[in-house]
Order: C-alpha cells, then structure tokens, then sequence
C-alpha cells in the first residue's frame, strides 16, 4: 500500500510540475486554478491507479502476456491483420499489454491525475468562463 501512495505522490508532483503556467492576468477570474483542480486530481488519479489494473487484466492483459479468448487477444489479432503481421509499438494493444505486465500504477495514476486536471478545466471551469462571458 505504501508503495502505491508513494508512487501516486510522485506521479502527482510530476504531472503538477508540467501545470505551471505564466500569472493570471488582473481581469480573469481565479476560481480555476490548480487548487480547485485538486480534488479531482486526486480522485481521478486514485481511481485509475487501483481501478485501472483490473480492468486492464479483465480486458485480458495480464503479467504473462495477452490472455486467450479475451478481448486483448482480439484487439491483437485485429491489429496485427491491420498492420501486415506484427503489432507496431506504441499502438494501443502495445500500451496496454505494458501496463498490463508492469501493472502500471504510477503510470495510470498520472493518466488520472491529468485527466481529472482535464475534466475540472474543461467542463466546470469552461462553463463558468462562458457564464460570465454573457454577463
């Protein structure tokens, strides 16, 4: 356990490092900054850290290798036919069956972390900014 909390502190202060941006002007409303942001930094990238390796190993990428009859061995195959015989690295089945074998939980907690970053940017603060656009 103490692995998986240290490994998401770090993923947290890499992912934090790469938010810093210039100083808000005077005149833009500061209710959308990382602070705000942070709850939703942390559930999301706790969710992914545990919730995803089962879901990776549910979709059939374990630390043996691709499962057979699963959807990962699907999704190779697929691939594979595609692309004249052979999985090209960094395709999607290559990610995953990475983080299936690592159980990639800094990995994924940082995909979480950003994509919490993410959603609170886009969509809470997005409709906040255009609400008081129209004022």
């Amino acid at each position: 356990m103490f692995r998986g909390a240290f490994g998401f502190f770090i993923s947290y202060l890499l992912v934090s490092s790469t938010f810093a941006t210039s100083d808000p002007s005077p005149d833009e409303d500061d209710s959308c900054g990382l602070m705000q942001a942070l709850p939703y930094i942390v559930v999301f990238g706790g969710a992914a850290m545990f919730g995803g390796p089962p879901v990776v190993g549910a979709l059939g990428f374990t630390t043996k290798g691709i499962a057979a009859k699963s959807v990962g061995a699907l999704m190779m195959k697929v691939t594979a036919l595609l692309n004249g015989g052979s999985v090209p690295a960094g395709s999607l089945v290559s990610i995953l069956q990475s983080l299936g074998a690592k159980a990639g939980l800094p990995t994924l907690g940082s995909i979480g972390a950003r994509t919490g970053y993410d959603f609170h940017k886009y969509f809470l603060c997005g409709k906040s900014k255009k609400s008081s656009s129209k004022n």
